[in-house]
């Protein structure tokens, strides 16, 4: 990536990237960053593993205090973050573009829009593609319990009790919802605020920089530090949880393929020879790693995705789209609303969960998409990083969802629908024709999505562990992906994907404040520039 012509007016500040950084051993780290993130971290190991009852008892409380606190809190930021970046799209701020007037894209759009869906959801939509329509199917279809005045199912919204086509699209409004505008808005605004700030004013490429407009100088020192911190914090736990439910789901598709045993060992086996293959991904670099597997798993997405609508209900799915299209704009509001529900199983265990999720996420995924959209204007980006990533979710949700809830109203096949959630994409395929072959692509898809996660994960990690700097030592880099599969493995063991999930939520929490603060600084920073360039 070019270091010239990053942009038009004069650096922020006259902070360079890794100016406190110490050597030691071959490394280039920022301190404190670094070595307090890495300790703790380490620490959290060894203390999950010392107590595991105690952290599993732990994790199983975290998650559901959690989101229960803070449900309306996170609903408020999702919708803030939608609407922030869809106003940039029809604003004069939209026109400026990252890196100077002069500054070209370093990526072409197929290669962009690859390397952004792989980092940004690509485990979850495997995982989550065929499971989660099929369970909010079952809920709305069953309707609203209530007992002793409280509602105790999980029915999205109302629900549609005995109605399969109302329920089909209940259920299919609900997903969409979850993997739509809101998550890409979140990370839109991370990754823009990076990018702006890098490529516009010259600042080190790591999360403190997006607060330069409200710390000043004061953003290089202590709230800086903490601020680099807790980004690593919430990349590392928000990454452990999508390696997983990756880990879950390639194992049950293992077993389902090949027979083989799912066990405890076996997904830890899993998730150590990924990391190894993550770790020759990060040893090869950007371009010849990150880049050429997202472009491999985007081809073999399409060709799982075609074999689905082709050998699935193809009217049905193609139908749905459209249909889906118009029930998830109807039912957007009502379901960010966060005052006055009555589905509140739903809203705290799917949608506070999910906002939590994506926001420990959007660090990680944030600092990704700005490594590679230099060269974009702002409408250019938010319009792509929002708009069309939603427009391939729906498509995908609908053609997965949509054949899975086809067998169950049309077929019966009640099997798909009570299956565990990391077999339910699997149970499908075995409705259509070559299952064998369509199931190992649909593996492969899943541990190349683990991959380029656990790739891009570490490089962004190692970037702010790195105070900014983009071409610190390799070695770093293996550090990060190392622990990452570490921290993954210790979360499985001291309470499986609810100690995963539980530990997303607690980082994302804290952060989606930090969020908020950045959209305000991100705004003073365009408006600064907007006027700057209206005046030459």
């Amino acid at each position: 990536m070019s270091d010239t012509d990053t942009t038009n007016l004069e650096p922020s500040s006259e902070f360079e990237a890794g100016q406190d950084n110490i050597q030691v051993m071959g490394l280039d780290v920022h301190n404190p960053v670094f070595f307090v993130s890495a300790i703790i971290i380490v620490g959290f190991v060894i203390l999950t593993l010392m107590f595991g009852e105690s952290s599993t008892a732990f994790f199983s409380w975290l998650r559901p205090a959690l989101t229960d606190l803070f449900d309306w809190p996170l609903l408020m930021a999702g919708n803030i973050f939608v609407l922030f970046s869809l106003a940039l799209i029809v604003t004069p701020l939209g026109n400026i573009r990252l890196g100077g007037v002069d500054a070209a894209p370093d990526y072409t759009y197929m290669g962009w829009f690859a390397m952004l869906f792989a980092a940004g959801m690509g485990i979850g939509l495997m995982f989550f593609g065929v499971s989660e329509p099929l369970s909010h199917y079952a809920s709305s279809f069953g309707g609203a319990v209530v007992e002793n005045g409280v509602r105790t199912d999980w029915a999205p919204l109302a629900g549609a009790v005995g109605d399969a086509e109302a329920s089909r699209l209940n259920a299919m409004a609900a997903t969409i919802f979850h993997w739509g505008l809101h998550p890409w808005a979140i990370y839109a605004v991370v990754a823009l605020a990076l990018s702006f700030f890098s490529y516009n004013r010259g600042l080190p490429l790591t999360l403190r920089s997006a607060f330069y407009p409200l710390l000043g100088e004061k953003v290089w020192g202590w709230p800086g530090h903490v601020i680099d911190t807790l980004a690593v914090f919430a990349t590392l736990f928000g990454l452990a949880t999508s390696l997983g439910f990756g880990a879950e789901q390639a194992i049950a598709g293992l077993n389902f393929l090949f027979g083989i045993e799912i066990t405890g060992t076996s997904k830890i086996v899993l998730i150590l020879l990924v990391t190894a293959v993550a770790l020759c991904s990060v040893v090869a670099g950007l371009d010849a790693g990150v880049k050429r597997l997202s472009e491999i798993n985007m081809i073999l997405a399409f060709i799982l995705l075609a074999f689905v609508m082709i050998a699935g209900p193809t009217l049905v799915i193609i139908t749905g789209v459209f249909e889906n299209t118009v029930a998830y704009v109807k039912e957007i509001i009502p379901l960010s609303n966060p005052f006055g529900r009555e589905d509140t199983n739903f809203m705290h265990g799917w949608t506070a969960f999910y906002w939590a999720w994506w926001i420990s996420w959007s660090p990680f995924v944030g600092m990704f998409i700005a490594r590679v959209s230099r060269g974009r204007t702002v409408r250019e980006f938010v319009t792509c990083v929002i708009l069309v990533p939603t427009a391939v979710s729906i498509v995908w949700m609908s053609t997965f969802g949509g054949a899975a809830i086809d067998q169950v109203i049309t077929h019966g096949n009640e099997v798909v629908k009570n299956s565990v959630q990391e077999v339910m994409l699997f149970e499908m395929l075995k409705s259509y024709p070559i299952t064998q072959i369509a199931s190992f692509i649909g593996i492969v898809l899943v541990i190349v999505f683990f991959v380029t996660s656990s790739d891009s994960g570490s490089l962004v990690i190692d970037t702010i562990t790195a105070g900014g700097k983009v071409d610190a030592p390799v070695a770093q880099r293996v550090f990060w992906a190392t622990f990452e599969g570490i921290v993954a493995i210790v979360l499985l063991i001291g309470g499986g994907l609810g100690a995963l999930q539980a530990a997303a939520v607690a980082t994302g929490v804290p952060f989606a404040a930090l969020l908020l603060l950045m959209i305000w600084s991100t705004y003073k920073g365009l408006m600064e520039e907007h006027r700057m360039l209206k005046g030459k």
